[in-house]
């Protein structure tokens, strides 16, 4: 019944493990240029639905865009290649 978990797993560290190496061959070309992968937090949507139960902090679409727009406006070529929360804080590999 969890067996969904697994690929679901699989897919966003192949998803950071792109990035990382993605920013390291950007860098080569363009060191000021930025590639990170983003965690919009919880979104109220239908995806999110059967998940929020104990969610403490739940953000509409919108609001969601506004902290991943303000994320992307502060992060400098030391954050490329790297997972950022909605936040801007590093969450580890």
């Amino acid at each position: 019944r969890l067996g969904g978990w697994h690929s679901y797993r699989a897919s966003k560290a192949a998803l950071n493990m792109l990035v990382r190496t993605f920013a390291i061959e950007l860098a080569r070309s363009n060191p000021a240029a930025v590639a990170v992968s983003l965690h919009p937090g919880t979104v109220d949507s239908g995806l999110s639905k059967p998940f929020q139960k104990g969610v403490k902090t739940l953000f509409t679409p919108e609001e969601s865009a506004r902290h991943l727009l303000r994320v992307i406006d502060q992060a400098i070529p030391a954050h490329s290649g790297l997972l950022l929360d909605w936040q801007g804080e590093v969450i580890p590999f």
